[in-house]
C-alpha cells in the first residue's frame, strides 16, 4: 500500500473540507491558539506534499526549500495571496490555490453592515446603554445623529466581485450615485450605473468611502493623510479588504481632528490589532477582527474549494481554483 501524502496546515479549517482531506491524507494541524512563526512554518513543512495556509501567512523561497521536493501544491484559505511567492512556487512546478468567487457576499453584507454602524454611531449607542445616559441626553434631538445613506454618493475604490456585491446590495438603501476608482474602467458597472472617476474625484465628493480592492506595493498607505484631507467631514470611510491599504496613524488623526466623520474597519494591520492600539479606543471607529467571510455557509464553502484544491494538486490534476499564472 502506498504512503498517504503528507498535508501540513497552519491553522484548522471547517470540518467539510478538513473531511475530505483526512479520507486521502494524513493532515498535520498547527496545534496551537497563537499564529505559527515563520521559523516553525519552515520546520513543520519538512517532506510534505501539500501546504494549507491562511492569508496571514507568508510562503517564500525559505519555507518552499523547507518542504523540499515532494512539495506539489500550496493552497490559501483566502482569496488573497499577497504573502505567497507565486512565481518562487512555479519555479518549483508548485501549484498555488485560492478560493475567489466564495466570499464577496458575505465580505460586501459585512461592508454595508459597517457603514450602517460607523453612520448611525451604533458603538456609542449600545456603550450610552452599558453606561448609562446622562441626563437629558436621550431628549437631545440631534443625539447620536449621523449621515445616512439615502440620496448619498458612495465610493468604491475597486470594482471588483466584492466592490460590486456591496453596490447591489447598496442600491436598496436609495443611494443617489456611485462612484469608483479602479485600474481600468470595468463593464459591469453599467448594473450599478456607478461612474468611473479619478481617486481624488471619488474622495472629494462620497459621503462613503469603501475600499474593495485588492493589494499590492503600489496601492501600500492609499488611504493617508492626503487622501483623508480630501474627504468630506461628515464622510464615513470602510475598509473589508487589508489592513495595508490603511496608514493607521493618519486615519486617528483624521477621526480625532474632525477630518472624516467616522470608520468601520475589518482589516487592519496588524492582524488581529491590539486591543490597546490607538484605534480602538475611538468610539467614532468600529474595528473587526477580519470576519468578512464569516458566515457558517461561505467558510464550509471555502474549505472545500481548498480541500479540493490540494486533492487536484498532490494527484496532478488541474486546480479547482489556481492562481492566475500558475498553471502549469
Amino acid at each position: 500500500m502506498s504512503e498517504r501524502p503528507k498535508i501540513f496546515a497552519t491553522r484548522g479549517i471547517p470540518s467539510p473540507g478538513m473531511d475530505l482531506l483526512q479520507e486521502e491524507c494524513d493532515v498535520t494541524v498547527w496545534p496551537h491558539a497563537r499564529i505559527i512563526s515563520h521559523e516553525e512554518l519552515e520546520e513543520s513543512v519538512v517532506g510534505v506534499d501539500g501546504i494549507l495556509c491562511h492569508y496571514i501567512n507568508k510562503i517564500d523561497d525559505h519555507i518552499l526549500d523547507a518542504a523540499g521536493p515532494n512539495l506539489k501544491v500550496v493552497a490559501t484559505f483566502a482569496v488573497g495571496y499577497d504573502l505567497i511567492d507565486v512565481e518562487a512556487c512555479h519555479k518549483r512546478n508548485v501549484r498555488v490555490g485560492h478560493t475567489p468567487n466564495v466570499l464577496s457576499d458575505s465580505v460586501a453584507e459585512l461592508a454595508v453592515a459597517l457603514i450602517l454602524a460607523s453612520s448611525r454611531r451604533l458603538r456609542q449607542g449600545m456603550a450610552a446603554i452599558t453606561n448609562g445616559l446622562a441626563d437629558g441626553k436621550w431628549e437631545n434631538g440631534l443625539y447620536l445623529c449621523g449621515p445616512e445613506t439615502k440620496g448619498s454618493t458612495v465610493g468604491i475604490v475597486g470594482l471588483g466581485r466584492i466592490g460590486l456585491a456591496v453596490a447591489r446590495r447598496l442600491k436598496g438603501f436609495d443611494v443617489a450615485k456611485f462612484l469608483y476608482y479602479d485600474v481600468n474602467e470595468v463593464p459591469w458597472a453599467a448594473e450599478v450605473s456607478a461612474e468611473f472617476t479619478s481617486f481624488e474625484k471619488l474622495l472629494t465628493e462620497s459621503d462613503f468611502v469603501v475600499a474593495c480592492c485588492s493589494s499590492n506595493t503600489d496601492n501600500w498607505g492609499l488611504f493617508d493623510k492626503a487622501a483623508f484631507k480630501k474627504m468630506k467631514s461628515s464622510a464615513v470611510f470602510v475598509n473589508v479588504t487589508r489592513g495595508v491599504l490603511v496608514n493607521q496613524d493618519d486615519l486617528y488623526e483624521a477621526l480625532t481632528t474632525g477630518q472624516i466623520f467616522a470608520a468601520g474597519l475589518d482589516a487592519t494591520t496588524p492582524e488581529p490589532i491590539s486591543k490597546d492600539h490607538p484605534l480602538v479606543k475611538l468610539d467614532n471607529c468600529v474595528i473587526l477582527p477580519h470576519i468578512g467571510s464569516s458566515t457558517t455557509a461561505t467558510r464550509n464553502t471555502m474549505s472545500i474549494m481548498t480541500a479540493k484544491n490540494i486533492l487536484a494538486g498532490i494527484k496532478g490534476e488541474p486546480l479547482v481554483q489556481c492562481v492566475k499564472n500558475n498553471e502549469n
